[in-house]
């Protein structure tokens, strides 16, 4: 028995700590990891040719700053990470090892107006479909991630009521998956996971404070605030989409008026083009036309984004974040939408606040929130579990 204190019990601290820093860095050389830990070169030495042995991690050898250097991954055959995206119109399954790999993705067409039930089924026959096609051992599934188009009660786990999947409001995603899989199941809107995606492996890279804008069928917020997804005690923060912007302006699904999803989400803004384009449209089709040149598509467009820019300027006041990404297919429009956002936010932000901001399009594209979903699932792994060589815990850093 490990006493407090005691020099196994200090030593087990230790290879939490690496393992830890590892897990939530993707791969660090071994001067990362000490800077990162606080512990001695040669502590990390004896840690990771320790971790090595015991097949927990991989050693590779890289460069740093002209150097020599050996890089530490966590064991790629370890496990088996699982992210289910359900999306307005789509459903996305992808499959992980720890060895930073996705080793199956596919993405199939969901009808939004299907029930939960034939949902999680299309859910479960995806997932076993990618598992038999990679030829992975079930047993060494780590856990899933899911993602979901609505708010989700932290302490209940419950789907709160939402217009985007009318048919799921009060469904306990995370329990219904987990009955059918078997495995551990964690749950967050599909918002916070892009904000996740993106902080890993995209334009979030490198920051500890951003906002990641959801723009599709609604919009939404996944807000950073030091390096950690911002949930909120209910689980809904980031629902930007109804800050108001007019009380005179249109109902919103909400029951307020004039909220920014009702001057930028495309259940509302696909209308305005139809009179002159026809009914046959979608976000991606107006993104595609306005970098055509299409006249009618770039002003829609250019509006979008400066109503846009005036919800990010009031998350610039009041949380001050270094970064804003936007993500979904408004952000294919690159500078069309980016100017319009950034020149709201120059006139609505704290002077001080938008100077510091940088506002960039996701890189991810439509794989950010089930990258994201996979990085839930890690992030939601214990670090003694994997040194236990029990369910393994992993690194949330795919390509």
């Amino acid at each position: 028995m490990e006493t407090p204190g005691s020099q196994s019990s200090l030593h087990r601290a230790n290879l939490e700590r690496v393992v830890r820093a590892v897990r939530l860095s993707g791969s660090l050389t071994q001067a990362e990891i000490a800077r990162t830990t606080g512990l001695s070169a040669a502590t990390v030495s004896n840690i990771v040719r320790e971790l090595k042995n015991g097949g927990t991690v991989e050693v590779t050898p890289t460069s740093a700053g002209g150097r020599r250097a050996r890089s530490v991954s966590l064991s790629g055959d370890a496990g088996i990470v699982i992210g289910v995206d359900f999306g307005h119109t789509h459903l996305r399954v992808a499959v992980g090892n720890l060895a930073h790999q996705v080793l199956a993705e596919e993405s199939e067409p969901l009808d939004v107006d299907a029930s939960s039930a034939q949902g999680f089924d299309r859910a479960e026959e995806l997932v076993n479909r990618l598992i038999g096609a990679t030829g992975v051992d079930r047993a060494k599934i780590a856990g899933v991630g899911l993602g979901v188009p609505g708010p989700i009660d932290v302490e209940s786990g419950t789907l709160g009521s939402t217009a985007i999947l009318p048919g799921w409001s009060g469904t306990r995603p995370a329990e219904e998956l987990r009955g059918r899989l078997g495995v551990p199941v964690h749950v967050d809107n599909d918002a916070n996971l892009g904000a996740l995606g993106e902080l890993v492996w995209g334009s979030g890279r490198g920051v500890r404070d951003l906002a990641y804008i959801k723009v599709a069928s609604g919009v939404g917020a996944g807000l950073v605030i030091n390096g950690k997804i911002y949930r909120g005690p209910g689980g809904t923060a980031g629902e930007i989409g109804h800050i108001t912007l007019d009380e005179s302006g249109p109902v919103c699904r909400c029951g307020n008026r004039g909220c920014l999803e009702t001057f930028a989400a495309a259940r509302y803004v696909l209308p305005l083009l139809q009179s002159s384009h026809g009914t046959d449209l979608s976000m991606e089709t107006v993104v595609r036309m306005a970098k055509d040149g299409d006249p009618g598509c770039r002003r829609v467009i250019a509006d979008v984004g400066r109503h846009i820019g005036s919800g990010v300027a009031n998350l610039c006041n009041l949380l001050n974040p270094s970064r804003v990404v936007l993500g979904g297919d408004l952000a294919e429009a690159g500078e069309l939408v980016l100017g319009p956002i950034r020149e709201s936010v120059g006139r609505y932000a704290i002077p001080s606040a938008g100077r510091q901001l940088s506002v960039l399009p996701g890189a991810l594209g439509g794989r950010a929130e089930v990258l994201g979903a996979l990085a839930l699932a890690l992030s939601e792994m214990g670090d003694s579990t994997l040194l236990d060589g029990t369910a393994p815990s992993a690194t949330p850093a795919f390509t």
